[in-house]
């Protein structure tokens, strides 16, 4: 069972025990889905769950008042995979893709998937060479190609220039 991190416990709210979580997933439904939740090691029941100004709002089985809720303050929380919603095809759990082959459409390796990033219009796929140079490879269909989670490996059409960046 692979524990995975979905969010961190910022501060206490009221007196009735309630956590402030910082969301480290795309949305909040995984909160309202999961009936327990690990915080840090310890697994408690998620009794209720809201949000304010974007932010998830716990009551956790065990945090009862608030001097417990500051008490909790800057632990992580944590959800097993099986926890996590099945995808649509074509969607990935970035944890899936890190450490998967990149090869080119001609079959030659170019390296390993280090890194998704996300701050842009579309996912970027970090590439690191063999060499230990890093390729970015936008994640468009003219560019990813194809990904076989079987056999773990992303297949890229690179244009001329990019290996240059």
């Amino acid at each position: 069972m692979e524990k995975i991190k979905i969010g961190k416990i910022v501060n206490a709210v009221g007196l009735k025990g309630e956590v402030k979580v910082y969301n480290y997933s795309d949305s909040p439904e995984i909160y309202y889905r999961v009936k327990a939740i690990y915080d840090e090691n310890e697994l408690r029941r998620v009794k209720a769950v809201r949000e304010q100004k974007n932010m998830v709002i716990l009551s956790l089985e065990g945090i009862d008042n608030r001097d417990d809720a500051e008490k909790a303050k800057g632990r992580e929380l944590y959800i097993t995979d099986k926890d996590l919603p099945k995808l649509p095809k074509g969607q990935y759990y970035i944890r899936d893709l890190m450490g998967m082959e990149v090869v080119q459409e001609d079959g030659s390796h170019l390296g390993v998937l280090t890194d998704v990033i996300q701050n842009t219009p579309q996912d970027v796929f970090e590439v690191e060479t063999d060499e230990g140079k890093k390729v970015l490879i936008p994640r468009v269909p003219d560019f990813v190609l194809q990904i076989d989670e079987k056999k773990r490996v992303i297949t890229v059409h690179l244009i001329e220039g990019m290996l240059d960046m």
